[in-house]
Order: structure tokens, then sequence, then C-alpha cells
């Protein structure tokens, strides 16, 4: 059995497992069914948001904007929502990069399992961290990589970011699953990891894309399990939900297809400088804005 098809089965898994749950949950939410008009309004957020997240622009930062802008999801129900309606698109988006982008699967594997077992057990460490300062320290780092990206583009390979191997080996290796173990961890307090994974890649002289199965294929894996947990204390908006899940695996189909098909890979390298210039400014307003207090509505799981 080839490590890909171990992927493929541990996706398949985790599916079935949401599905089923998500099966067994909706006979209580029978009376909260949407309209057609919230139905629509929510299937419409499912697909914008899944079409930017299979980009790498994330998913969570816009679709809570856009509950908040619209008062669609009461606040409290907001974590629970987007880690249960986002899930099953991003395992799509995983299953899709998994097959069309050829990562070397140990190294695949390897920096995915980094970063699931960083998350288990860096948790409970990383938590302890002052948050705001870990925003403001990241989000500062990611400016100076858009920095650096921006200047790889227009400079050229001196600037050492153009790098195209598709796996790693020895000391590098070692490297990507240190790092990964770490971002894997800082996942649970809400630093995304598709921009700091892209940046990761890219130093490490691997091709932009590769962040693409590595990053999708990690949260594919977490999502789910934080999932069950939401589920379980009916801690989200039901409607909502499917209306991400149900939008968003056409967005994910459409944006996939414009990634390996349709964008030349100077454009890829430049959908890097925004996805991490918006990280940046996103987490450094972030914590410009978050008071040294506890900050019990935040998002907690997996968080792309």
């Amino acid at each position: 059995m080839s490590l890909r098809t171990i992927l493929y089965l541990g996706l398949a898994v985790v599916a079935v497992m949401l599905v089923v749950a998500l099966a067994r949950a909706i006979p209580r939410h029978r009376p909260v069914m949407p309209e057609p008009v919230a139905a629509a309004i929510a299937i419409a957020i499912g697909f914008v948001t899944n079409f930017f997240d299979t980009l790498g622009i994330g998913s969570f930062a816009t679709t809570t904007s856009l509950y908040k802008f619209l008062r669609f999801v009461p606040d409290e129900r907001i974590p629970g929502t987007l880690n249960v309606g986002h899930a099953l698109p991003t395992i799509v988006e995983a299953a899709i990069f998994i097959v069309i982008v050829a990562v070397s699967p140990p190294t695949l594997l390897l920096l995915i399992l980094a970063s699931i077992v960083g998350a288990w057990l860096g948790a409970g460490w990383v938590a302890r961290l002052p948050r705001r300062y870990v925003q403001i320290g990241m989000g500062s780092a990611l400016l100076a990589a858009a920095v650096l990206f921006t200047m790889t583009n227009l400079k050229g390979s001196q600037f050492g970011l153009t790098g195209n191997a598709l796996g790693l080996a020895g000391t590098k290796l070692a490297i990507g699953i240190a790092v990964s173990f770490c971002l894997g961890a800082l996942m649970t307090i809400g630093i995304g990891l598709y921009a700091p994974c892209m940046i990761m890649v890219s130093l490490l002289g691997m091709n932009p894309i590769a962040a693409f199965p590595i990053m999708m294929g990690s949260c594919a894996f977490l999502m789910p399990v934080a999932s069950l947990r939401f589920i379980k204390f009916d801690a989200f908006s039901m409607r909502a939900a499917l209306g991400l899940t149900i939008g968003g695996i056409p967005g994910v189909l459409i944006a996939a297809y414009l990634v390996t098909n349709r964008l030349p890979m100077i454009w890829i390298r430049w959908l890097v400088v925004i996805v991490v210039l918006y990280a940046a400014i996103v987490m450094l307003r972030s914590a410009t804005h978050r008071t040294a207090g506890p900050q019990s509505e935040e998002p907690l799981g997996a968080i792309p």
C-alpha cells in the first residue's frame, strides 16, 4: 500500500465520521432549517469563502467577517460553524491537491503528521503563550517575508525563493518537520497555517505550489476531529454549516482547476505574496485590537 493510498484512506475515514455525525444531528435542527433566501445566502458564502480558501487565502477570517456583517450566525456559534461547515470542502481540497501536485509522498506524509502531532501535543504549551505577542511576531515575520517574495518576483533568484523541488531530504526535511510541528501547535490559538506553510516550503527550496497539499492535508485531518466535538454539543449553526459545505465543494473544484491548469507559475508566486501580505495585515490588526485578557470567543481548533 502506497503512502498516498494511506492518506486517501485517512481522508475517507474522517469524511465518513463527519458525515455520519452531521446526519445524526440534523433531526435535532429541523425546526431551525433555513428559508430559501437564507439558504441561498448560506450557500453563496460557502462558495465564495472556499473558492478563496483553495487559492490559499484561508476561509475562517472571510467567513467570520461575512457572518458578522450579515448577522447571520450568533458569535458564540461561529467557531463551531466554521469547523463543521468548512471541514468537508477542505477534505476535497486535500484530495485534489494530493493527487495533482506530485509532492514526494514521504515528505507530504511526514509534514502532515508533524502538524497533526503539533496540534495535539503542543496545544497545552502554546495556549499558555500570550496570543497578542505571538500574533505580532508572526505578523511581522510574514510582512518581512512578503517583501522578500516581492523582491524575488521582481529581481530573480538571488533572493533564494525560486526553488522547484517537490520533496525534502536530510536536514531540510528535519527542519520542515520541526516547523510543521510548531505551525500545527499555533493553529490551536488561531494562527493560520496557510501563509506560514507557503513561506516554509519556499525557504526550503520547494515549489510554492507544493504548499497546497501539505497545508490542506493538515487541516483536512484536524478540522473534522474538532468538528465532532462541536456537533456533539450542538455548538454550531446547522443552516450555516450546511451552506458552507454545499456551496463550498463547487467553489473548491473551480478554484483548484484554475490553480492547477490556468495559472502560470509566476502568477502563483504573486498569489503567495498576496496571501502572505493579507495574513500579516490581518494578524497585526488583530493583535493591535486585542486586550491582554482572555478571548473566549476566538475560534479554536484547526484554523486554515
